[in-house]
């Protein structure tokens, strides 16, 4: 259980990451190409890539690139709606729903 529990965080620190960069890289372009936004965002994309090797060696990447990527269009979607102020229509969502459920199923399907 505990294994799972670290292994669980690492995701959700590697998605994170993942989000903060995109965000940054979104808000630092088409400024001077040596921007805080930039560094910051290429900087999250370096760590995120420090936490996706160790997700690596503990899951298959046959689950491990689906579930973070999946979990990163998620998060990106709700970052750049509701923090960019991006407009997101309903199609969007719905694609995202379906995407939750196919990673519910590759996640799922590893635990069992």
């Amino acid at each position: 259980m505990q294994s799972f529990l670290i292994s669980s965080i690492l995701i959700l620190i590697t998605v994170g990451l993942n989000t903060i960069a995109q965000a940054l890289l979104k808000l630092g372009s088409g400024q001077n190409p040596l921007n805080f936004y930039l560094l910051g965002g290429l900087t999250a994309y370096g760590l995120s890539t420090v936490f996706y090797i160790v997700v690596l060696g503990k899951f298959n990447l046959s689950v491990a690139y689906p579930v973070i990527i999946g979990l990163t269009v998620l998060a990106t979607t709700v970052t750049g709606a509701f923090l960019l102020g991006e407009k997101v229509a309903t199609v969007q969502w719905f694609g995202i729903g379906l995407m939750l459920s196919g990673i519910s199923a590759i996640a799922l399907g590893k635990i069992s």
